[in-house]
């Protein structure tokens, strides 16, 4: 269960410091809702290649995935290659 300060919506990523849960329906502000935090999850990333199985971070400045670790949020790992260019990725939650 989750308490967001802000309304949250259907689909989208929310930041839990040390790993990444996606919003499983709309969520009202200040009022319980759930995320998941397991599973298989397609997600926005930024312009990078990014291969099977690689470490995958939360960028919460430009709400997207990407493979660089540093300042960002542990996301999980790629369940899928994506070819540089390619706007979303296949995200295995950290669960």
């Amino acid at each position: 269960d989750y308490t967001p300060k802000e309304a949250v919506e259907y689909g989208q990523v929310v930041d839990l410091i040390t790993r990444i849960g996606v919003a499983a329906s709309d969520i009202a502000a200040n009022e319980q809702g759930q995320l998941h935090v397991s599973g298989v999850f397609q997600l926005d990333k930024d312009g990078s290649e990014i291969a099977l199985g690689a470490a995958l971070y939360y960028d919460k400045s430009s709400d997207q995935i990407t493979t660089t670790a540093e300042g960002h949020t542990p996301a999980g790992y790629a369940a899928a290659p994506v070819a540089a260019g390619t706007g979303t990725v296949l995200v295995k939650l950290l669960g």
